[in-house]
């Protein structure tokens, strides 16, 4: 059956009304990793002023409270959101739930201290229990193919992965930067076993509407949340899988396929969401209210 296409509409206030909580995807819509988006940021405040609740919900490998220093760096102002869930969150539960297991963790060293007080054991590859992976160690240089030796020597140790970040790419300015999610998708293609902590899987829906709930101290519909993302792979997808509409961002990581940051090839697009088997409620090309 045909995906229905979706419309292309230029101000998020025309669909504003209909929902009670956001959750707002943050690299790519919020900011590029370099600077922040004024124009989100500002359509996002004026959501919660009318009463609405913005959950910023990240693939980023680090603890919200973290994500929230490097926010601030950029400029992003406290009142576009009321809270943030990360796959740091929830790589962290995941690890919490093995103590005195030995760990081998794969990525840079800016991403430990999503490690912090869990008093966790680190070791070198041929002593550990399983791997968290967070990102590549030098992600201007490397790719996955860098790791398959290494991912052939868990393989063969048969190690359970944590994915800290199961996006693929991310901006960086005006670069496309690989993720933790490259590497463990070709662990997986190796066979090996991996538990996807972000985007598009459950569990960080399940925590982000948990503290929606929690913020506006009742259960929203889930008719009555909106997704927002720039990510066929993560945001749309993980969304649909949630139940939840979502308002898919065209200048984000997809913007070069589409051609044109300002003007995207509706037809290309229309393609993606069809070969996914899923649709946003609406495209626009960037968020403003």
């Amino acid at each position: 059956m045909p995906i229905a296409k979706p419309p292309l509409i230029d101000r998020f206030s025309v669909l504003a009304s209909n929902y009670d909580a956001v959750l707002s995807d943050v690299w790519g819509v919020v900011h590029n990793g370099v600077t922040a988006t004024p124009a989100a940021c500002d359509a996002l405040s004026r959501f919660r002023a009318q009463g609405g609740t913005v959950l910023l919900i990240t693939n980023a490998p680090r603890p919200g409270a973290v994500v929230t220093k490097f926010l601030d760096k950029l400029a992003v102002p406290h009142g576009a959101y009321d809270g943030i869930v990360s796959s740091g969150d929830v790589t962290r539960s995941v690890m919490a739930e093995r103590p005195g297991k030995n760990v081998f963790h794969l990525g840079p060293e800016r991403d430990l201290p999503i490690f912090d007080g869990l008093g966790l054991n680190f070791v070198p590859l041929k002593e550990a229990d399983y791997v968290v992976c967070t990102g590549l160690r030098d992600d201007e240089i490397e790719t996955a193919e860098s790791y398959r030796d290494e991912l052939g020597e868990m393989r063969a140790r048969n190690l359970f992965m944590v994915c800290g970040n199961p996006d693929l790419v991310v901006e960086r300015g005006d670069k496309l930067i690989a993720c933790a999610g490259a590497v463990a998708d070709l662990y997986a293609a190796l066979g090996g076993e991996v538990y996807y902590a972000g985007k598009p899987h459950a569990p960080i829906y399940d925590l982000a509407l948990a503290k929606v709930t929690a913020l506006r101290g009742r259960a929203p519909s889930r008719s009555r949340v909106l997704a927002i993302g720039d990510s066929v792979r993560t945001d749309l997808t993980g969304a649909t899988k949630a139940g939840l509409d979502c308002l898919f961002v065209t200048a984000g990581i997809h913007a070069e396929e589409l051609g044109d940051r300002n003007d995207p090839d509706l037809g290309t697009l229309n393609q993606m969401f069809e070969e996914a088997g899923v649709a946003p409620k609406a495209v626009t090309s960037r968020l403003v209210w």
